[in-house]
Formats: structure tokens, C-alpha cells, sequence
């Protein structure tokens, strides 16, 4: 299997319904790596670090995200892998976006 880096910025009602603890559990269910944060203008920023099949299957999760979000867009960038995470977290500072 190929291991792979997705960078995603989900849009739309993404703050205040969960979509980070909801990300986070789908992450600890398919075995992907990396984090997810709230940026400051209202978006959800990821890394997501794995298997293809797994990272894709959490990408295109974000398209829809848990009950009560409404996502109308999804950024995504792929990036170099690089290793370096050892479970998925929660980080509870603004980011900067893509």
C-alpha cells in the first residue's frame, strides 16, 4: 500500500456540530494519522496521513462531515507524506489555512 498526505479545508457550517470530535473518531476508525483544527474564519482544517485507500475514505467524508454540518466546499492539496504523526489530534489553535 502507498502511503499518501491530503491538507483539506472543509467550508460551510463546520464549527459548533462536532466536526472535529466527529473527524477524530473517523480517523481512529479507518487507521489515518495527522490532525484537525478550527480556523479563525469559520473553515475546518485537516491533515490527514496513511494508506491511499484510508486517506481518500476520510477525504471524501469531509464532503459531507457529521449530522448538523452543512460542508459547501472542500479544498484538498496533496502533499509529500512524511510520517510523522502517530494517531490523529485535536488542535485547539486558529490555523492559518491552505
Amino acid at each position: 500500500m502507498t502511503n499518501v498526505r491530503n491538507h483539506v479545508i472543509i467550508k460551510g457550517t463546520v464549527q459548533g456540530v462536532f466536526f472535529r470530535s466527529s473527524l477524530q473518531e473517523k480517523a481512529y476508525e479507518l487507521g489515518v494519522t495527522g490532525w484537525v483544527r478550527n480556523n479563525h474564519d469559520g473553515s475546518v482544517e485537516a491533515v490527514f496521513e496513511g494508506e491511499r485507500e484510508k486517506v481518500d475514505a476520510i477525504t471524501n467524508w469531509c464532503h459531507k462531515g457529521p449530522r448538523g454540518a452543512f460542508v459547501s466546499d472542500v479544498e484538498v492539496r496533496n502533499e509529500e507524506y512524511t510520517g510523522s504523526y502517530s494517531s490523529f489530534s485535536i488542535k485547539y489553535s486558529w490555523g492559518a489555512g491552505l
